[in-house]
């Protein structure tokens, strides 16, 4: 890596359900243990700065001493709070970006560079679509919810061969798959690099 990013942190976002009934009784342990191994590893989470799996990674990133970055669809925090019924809790910046739940998802993906996804919903599949359509490195966090197995039937029926996608039921070995994706683009990242000052 060029020195000059060395001091860079990786960004890895959350995807999961808001409302979580249909997730199981695991969820919740499950979500924060994602979040806490984000942490350890040194990494910045970011999320949706929503309720549920996202917002319990965020609580497990913090307890562990992390930084928690989201991304909202309001336009103001007056927006987030009173309109769309969000949380400010857990998280050290939210960025208001003022572009509903499809264009916050689009913003919020492309400023990671992986995405993890747990229990969810249709508003979690259309995240992973645009991380699939970026070539983001992804992490499925299988368990009892029926996400892992629906991400699973949409890659099969893809047409388009993805080897940047990993599953893995342990969240500590699923973050550090991931990683491993990370830093595999970095090196090829760095193999390509320009340097205006090497002159022919």
């Amino acid at each position: 890596m060029d020195p000059k990013h060395a001091h860079l942190q990786v960004k890895l976002c959350v995807s999961g359900a808001a409302e979580t009934g249909h997730c199981g009784i695991d969820a919740y342990d499950k979500g924060v243990a994602l979040g806490r191994e984000i942490a350890k590893h040194g990494a910045i989470i970011v999320t949706g700065a929503t309720t549920g799996f996202p917002l319990w990674s965020a609580m497990g990133a913090k307890e562990a001493g992390g930084f928690s970055l989201g991304f909202s669809p309001a336009s103001t925090e007056k927006e987030h709070v009173e309109s769309y019924n969000l949380p400010i809790e857990y998280m050290d910046v939210i960025i208001y970006t003022g572009f509903g739940y499809p264009g916050r998802d689009l913003i919020l993906t492309r400023a990671s560079d992986a995405v993890f996804f747990g229990c969810g919903r249709i508003g979690t599949i259309h995240e992973f679509t645009i991380a699939f359509e970026d070539r983001k490195p992804i992490g499925i966090l299988e368990a009892g919810w029926e996400t892992d197995e629906v991400i699973k039937n949409i890659v099969e029926n893809a047409h388009r061969p993805n080897d940047r996608i990993v599953f893995d039921t342990d969240p500590k070995a699923l973050v550090e798959r991931v990683i491993e994706l990370i830093n595999k683009d970095k090196i090829n990242r760095a193999s390509f690099h320009f340097d205006p000052t090497d002159q022919a």
